[in-house]
């Protein structure tokens, strides 16, 4: 197994949005706002090589959407998904599986462009896209709360494409054997079944976090994002999380955070803290 860091250009959320009932005081420390109370986020995906497969988790925002639409989250930087898959030496039809950890526009936008036609269609041509059926049904049926996070046009010609495939949900939560190395967790309180791929590298465990952390300043339990639909939930999702994490030595690659491509966790007396930060590469 080979992995592949993927910067797909950054964007700009509302602080207070971000750290949810956390004040501006305490956030600010980590996350410092701009003039506009907008703090600064990466879209960081992870391409995999493992064996004869060529796995992309998550895709990025994509650049399908509206001028206006754009406007809104401030994007910024000179790196795409389709550049930053060329300079590992990829293209993107060699990609073989998209996995999708949930359905919000700023995780799936880039697996879906609009052609010369003006129709929508798979970025990856030669790739089946995996999701789950009840974070599916979740987001093609959104709720009026998440309505804005979820755009058909992101995930309907998935679905038309045939390319679409489900990954089972256990009881436990805990799904493996989908492909070899790599497992799922899920977890239910930023959105129904989003799901977290867990790497098996080497000696390592590599945990996708997706929104269940997105940066190492919501390592506190009360930092939770006001996006998440159920926040008690998510509270107690990361704290049996984090604990595993610093028992385990996880490794949590982070997809939001500006400054940090990973960390480790470990106990303290104030409960589960940051350990160390580091750039991926330096494990490999």
């Amino acid at each position: 197994m080979t992995l592949h860091p993927i910067e797909t250009g950054n964007f700009k959320l509302d602080g207070g949005a971000m750290f949810g009932v956390v004040p501006k005081s305490i956030w600010q420390r980590t996350n410092p706002a701009d003039e506009n109370n907008m703090c600064s986020w990466a879209m960081r995906c992870l391409l995999i090589e493992n064996g004869d497969q060529l796995i992309l988790v998550d895709t990025g925002i994509g650049n399908k959407q509206s001028d206006k639409f754009f406007s809104y989250y401030y994007l910024f930087g000179n790196k795409s998904l389709k550049t930053s898959i060329e300079e590992k030496g990829f293209s993107i039809d060699q990609v073989t599986d998209v996995i999708l950890t949930h359905l919000h526009f700023d995780h799936c936008g880039g697996a879906i462009t609009k052609n010369q036609n003006g129709t929508f269609e798979p970025f990856f041509k030669n790739a089946t896209y995996w999701s789950n059926e009840r974070h599916w049904k979740w987001a093609t049926e959104p709720n009026p709360r998440e309505k804005a996070s979820f755009l058909k046009e992101n995930i309907l010609p998935i679905q038309e494409s045939g390319q679409l495939k489900f990954i089972e949900r256990s009881e436990d939560y805990f799904t493996k054997n989908v492909f070899e190395g790599i497992d799922f967790l899920f977890a239910d309180g930023h959105t129904e079944s989003q799901m977290l791929p867990v790497l098996n590298y080497k000696d390592k465990k590599i945990v996708f976090m997706a929104d269940l952390l997105p940066s190492v300043g919501h390592i506190p339990l009360p930092y939770v994002m006001g996006y998440d639909t159920r926040p008690l939930i998510t509270l107690g999702e990361k704290e049996i999380f984090l604990k595993k994490a610093a028992d385990e030595n996880l490794i949590l690659f982070l997809e939001h955070d500006f400054d940090n491509q990973c960390c480790t966790v470990k106990h303290t007396e104030k409960g589960v803290r940051l350990d160390q930060t580091f750039d991926l590469q330096e494990i490999l």
